[in-house]
Parts: C-alpha cells; sequence; structure tokens
C-alpha cells in the first residue's frame, strides 16, 4: 500500500535565516576554495602519475625477461604514453594551483585594502563624532560667555537709559508740581463760594439800572433836533436807526435789487425840494426787503449843505438794550432776597 501524505502544518512560516557575517571577505573565501579545489586535483593527478610509472616499470621488467613477447613490448610504449599524459595533466593542474593561489594573494591584498579603508572610514567618522561632541561642548562655554559679556554690556546700556529716562520724568513731575502748587496757592488766596443766588449790588440813586422784563428789549431811539421818538416795535428784523443831520435828511427808501447809483444835487433839484420840505417832520423810513439805497451826496458847488452822514451799519444779532431814563423802582428789602435765596437753595 502507498503510504499516505501527512496534512501540511498550517500557520506562520518561519523567519528566514541572516546570514551570518564572517570575518573572511567573501573574495578573500572564494580564492581559497579555488585554490583547495586545485590542489586536491593536483594531488590526485600525482597519485595517477605514480600509477602510470609503477605500470611502466613492470612493462619494462616484463620486457626485458626471457618470455617477453611483442605484446608486452607494446605494453611497454603504452604505459610511456600514459606516464607523458599523466605528467602533461598534472602540470595543467599544477599551474591552475599556481594562479588560484595568485588569486588568492591578490583578493587578500585586495580585502587588506578594504578593511584599511574601512577602518580609516570608521576613524574618520569616531574623529567627527569626537570633533561634534567637542564643538557642542566648546559652543555650550562661547555661549555662556558671550551671554555674560551681552548681559553685561546690555545692563550698563539699559542703566544710562533708565537714568536719561528717570531725569525726563522728574523734569514732567517738577512741570507739573510747579503747575499744582500755583493752581493751590490761587484757591488758597480765593475765598471759599458760597451756596446760594449771590445779593444784587444796590445801584446808586441817580443812576439806577431799569428792572428787568422778560422779551426782546425795546428798540434804541435816534435823537433828532425836533426831539426824541422811539420807533414802534415790530416784529421780525427790527428797522435801522434814522441818522440825523443838520439839514434833516431822511434815507432813501430801501428797494429789492441792486441799489441805483448815487445822483449829486444838481442833477435831482426836486428831490433836494422835496427834502427841505421834510425837514420840520423827520420819520423812519419804512423797512423794505433787499439791499439799501447808496447815501445821495451833496454837489461840491454848495459848500452851504455839507454832504449827510452814512447811516451806521447793519449788525447781525439782538440789538443792545436802550437806556430808558425811567424811574428805579426801589431795591427789595434784603429779608425777601434770603428768603428766595435759601428757596432757591
Amino acid at each position: 500500500m502507498a503510504k499516505t501524505k501527512a496534512p501540511a502544518k498550517r500557520g506562520r512560516k518561519p523567519a528566514a535565516k541572516k546570514p551570518v557575517e564572517s570575518a573572511v571577505p567573501a573574495a578573500v573565501a572564494k580564492a581559497t576554495n579555488a585554490v583547495e579545489k586545485a590542489v586536491a586535483a593536483q594531488s590526485k593527478q600525482k597519485e595517477r602519475v605514480t600509477a602510470a610509472e609503477t605500470k611502466l616499470k613492470q612493462a619494462k621488467v616484463k620486457a626485458a625477461g626471457p618470455k617477453a613477447t611483442a605484446a608486452t613490448k607494446r605494453s611497454v610504449a603504452t604505459a610511456s604514453n600514459a606516464v607523458k599524459t599523466q605528467k602533461e595533466k598534472l602540470s595543467e593542474l599544477t599551474q591552475k594551483v599556481a594562479e588560484a593561489k595568485k588569486d588568492l594573494k591578490i583578493a587578500e591584498l585586495k580585502a587588506r585594502i578594504e578593511a584599511t579603508a574601512a577602518k580609516a572610514e570608521e576613524t574618520v567618522k569616531s574623529y567627527a563624532k569626537t570633533l561634534a561632541d567637542k564643538a557642542e561642548a566648546d559652543l555650550e562655554k562661547a555661549l555662556t560667555k558671550f551671554a555674560t559679556q551681552w548681559r553685561s554690556k546690555r545692563d550698563k546700556q539699559d542703566a544710562r537709559k533708565v537714568k536719561a529716562r528717570t531725569t525726563a520724568e522728574n523734569k514732567k513731575v517738577t512741570t507739573a508740581s510747579k503747575k499744582v502748587e500755583s493752581s493751590i496757592k490761587a484757591l488758597e488766596a480765593k475765598p471759599a463760594a458760597k451756596r446760594g443766588r449771590p445779593a444784587k449790588v444796590s445801584a446808586p440813586a441817580k443812576a439806577t439800572a431799569a428792572p428787568k422784563k422778560r422779551g426782546r428789549p425795546a428798540k434804541a431811539a435816534t435823537a433828532t433836533k425836533a426831539g426824541t421818538t422811539a420807533a414802534p416795535k415790530k416784529r421780525g428784523r427790527p428797522a435801522k436807526a434814522a441818522a440825523a443831520t443838520k439839514a434833516a435828511t431822511t434815507a432813501a427808501p430801501k428797494k429789492r435789487g441792486r441799489p441805483a447809483k448815487a445822483t449829486t444835487a444838481k442833477a435831482a433839484p426836486k428831490k433836494a425840494a422835496a427834502k427841505k420840505t421834510a425837514a420840520a417832520k423827520p420819520a423812519a423810513a419804512a423797512k423794505k426787503r433787499g439791499r439799501p439805497a447808496k447815501a445821495a451826496t451833496t454837489a461840491a458847488k454848495a459848500p452851504a449843505k455839507p454832504a449827510a452822514p452814512k447811516a451806521a451799519p447793519k449788525k447781525r444779532g439782538r440789538p443792545p438794550k436802550a437806556a430808558v431814563s425811567k424811574p428805579v423802582a426801589p431795591a427789595p428789602a434784603p429779608a425777601a432776597e434770603e428768603k428766595k435765596d435759601s428757596s432757591e437753595s
């Protein structure tokens, strides 16, 4: 019966064995094996040569005997040829052994060169590592020394900067202190303010201020030769004050648009006559919108009638209060003022 094959075992394959690195280089080992093979072949060939020589001696002995035959003599020649052939093979093997030994010597020299180069490379690596370690140590020392010197130098620079900054800040503090001290002195010299409304200053009997009234103040009245009359208060922008002149001339009515050019006394005799008739009762001209007309200038040939002065320029804003000579109300009693101040506080 045929033997049954055992089932294959399942599982992880065994790891391949790593080749052990030998101390002898591969080229040297190969050359050594070649030399050994050549020497073994040479040894065997020497044995064959020795056996052929022994046969040749025996054949010669037989051929030299009294019972020698032609076959015996031919065996001597055959044995001689065999010895010659074996010796030729032996010389070839001897040559191969010599070449193998030469190759072995060359491989050993090459291996020595490689070993020397590897040793030199290892020496260089070791030296480089030593230098690197030394460089790290020297660097640490140099950094420590540089850090010490740099910190010392930087501390001196910082000290100078701090000194300069301290001087500048002290100057600022001195200036600010002087300002504050002057403010303190001013406050100390000034009396403390009292709470409440201050008491009213009593005006002199002859020139007492008019009582304050609510609303817009009355317009100022212009003085003329006939008498002083105040213009009636009207809503809106106040009318311009009429200028009093020796000839009692009134300003031209205000017209819209660009004002007319000034005319001389000769060119307008009718207007001059009208001005003479209206001299007895001067009145304020009615206010009109637009730019006011220019004042008429008198002729140079009439010295008896000087030119009327121009009206005062118009000012924007609320006009000043008019000083009206009215009887002044008596000042309130101080007791009433104190009560009022206490109520307001």
